[in-house]
């Protein structure tokens, strides 16, 4: 039997069915590591025309770059599978602790005004999913909030993607298998055009398009936090043949200099390896992680455990 993938009415947490919707997204963080959010607060107006002005810049300032690159890399006319690289167009936003929305070229001032605000709403939600997450796990409330502040605050930042039609779907993927290395994901996905998959059971899964959804996924951060109770998933994207499919991943990480560990209260001092996961600070985990980005996650926490058998972290404040 097939199990549906989990999709989340979040406006129930205020109401007689909290109880339920608990439940729903606790599961889906310990079986999925992915699940898909209706009415989640942000206004489905905001939503529209963030993806009105993504389409039409990328269409005036993207396409015809996206195309030239394919042509003088040949890609168009590939007869054997790509492995070193994604087909995407790309450009990124910095939300927190300082933002470049005003650096990056080519954005009319709309679309500026618009992600800025769209940044804010899923900020705010971000901040309300930690606290679900905290309660679910029987952490104090705003433990996670707390971790992942280090001294400067959050780092969030937004990867805005388009996925244009491929001739060779077969021999390339839109975005090759990863986990996230941050913490919480949230993303805006096309409703019409899919090619989100996720790892389960050893089985490809899509991640249906929904309109007006939030699609939330947990990164690597938060499988160290919640010492293995939580996973970060494998992802990726397929091409496809047909269609333009627009995505806008928002990731709410730990600020740089914040330090990354198994929550105390998560540990069983009573098992056999009661700390299954490294203390680190996240800088030094971003540092890894590009080059290992599409491999196992492990050597890159393994990474982590040689470094902190080097480095000793100290005594870290929990107050």
């Amino acid at each position: 039997m097939e199990v549906a993938f989990p999709v989340i009415d979040l406006s129930k947490i205020n109401g007689e069915e909290r109880g339920a919707t608990m439940d729903m997204i606790k599961d889906a963080c310990e079986n999925w590591g992915f699940f898909e959010l209706t009415n989640h607060g942000i206004s489905h107006e905001l939503m529209d025309t963030v993806e009105k002005l993504t389409k039409e810049h990328y269409k005036k300032c993207m396409e015809d770059r996206f195309k030239e690159m394919v042509t003088s890399k040949g890609l168009e006319v590939v007869q054997s599978e790509i492995t070193d690289m994604d087909w995407e167009s790309t450009f990124f936003l910095r939300h927190l602790p300082e933002s470049n929305l005003y650096e990056i070229p080519d954005l009319e001032y709309d679309y500026r005004k618009v992600m800025k605000q769209f940044a804010v709403e899923l900020e705010k939600l971000a901040e309300k999913l930690l606290d679900i997450l905290c309660e679910n796990l029987g952490l104090e409330q705003g433990y996670l909030k707390k971790v992942f502040y280090g001294s400067k605050g959050p780092t969030f930042g937004t990867k805005v993607s388009n996925y244009p039609p491929c001739p060779k779907p077969d021999l390339i993927k839109g975005l090759r298998a990863h986990t996230d290395a941050g913490g919480i994901i949230l993303l805006f996905q096309d409703d019409k055009v899919s090619g989100l998959q996720l790892l389960k059971d050893d089985q490809w899964i899509d991640v249906p398009p929904l309109k007006h959804s939030i699609v939330i996924n947990l990164g690597d951060q938060l499988e160290v936090i919640t010492n293995g109770k939580y996973k970060s998933v494998m992802h990726r994207v397929l091409a496809q043949t047909d269609g333009t499919r627009m995505s806008i991943a928002s990731f709410y990480n730990p600020g740089s200099d914040a330090v990354i560990y198994p929550a105390p209260a998560l540990v069983d001092k009573e098992a056999e390896k009661p700390i299954a996961y490294p203390k680190f600070v996240f800088e030094d985990y971003m540092k890894v992680y590009p080059a290992l980005k599409f491999e196992d996650k492990e050597p890159r926490f393994e990474a982590m455990k040689t470094m902190e058998s080097i480095v000793s972290l100290g005594p870290i404040a929990t107050v």
